[in-house]
């Protein structure tokens, strides 16, 4: 079973700027991507960010393009997601979740970290 595990979340002041972490664990682990999505009550989930598990491509969403990056640390096995210049509408709970072939659907879903942006 693999558990992901979100962290990183707080509260920060509109312009500022917070590293979000996800922590894999359980049994070895090889999807296709990695990404990060985002949510608030009443709206579906947004994607934020991807990336190719094994090296590579990145993929963002339009609106954080430019301002926060995906990456991974390999001997860790954790994803990061560096968001700046951080506006009050992101304010939502932050997911990760994997990929396990492209086009399938996402899952592995972990708890969410919340992230508060205040103007």
């Amino acid at each position: 079973q693999v558990q992901l595990v979100e962290s990183g979340g707080g509260s920060v002041q509109a312009g500022g700027s917070l590293r979000l972490s996800c922590a894999v664990s359980g049994r070895t682990f090889s999807p296709s991507r990695m990404g990060w999505f985002r949510q608030t009550p009443g709206k579906e989930r947004e994607f934020v960010a991807a990336l190719a598990w094994n090296g590579g491509n990145t993929y963002y969403s339009d609106s954080v393009k430019g301002r926060f990056t995906i990456s991974r640390d390999n001997a860790m096995n954790t994803m990061y997601l560096q968001m700046n210049s951080l506006r009050p509408e992101e304010t939502a709970t932050y997911y990760c979740a994997a990929q396990m072939t492209m086009g399938s659907a996402w899952g592995s879903w972990g708890q969410g970290t919340r992230v508060t942006v205040s103007s």
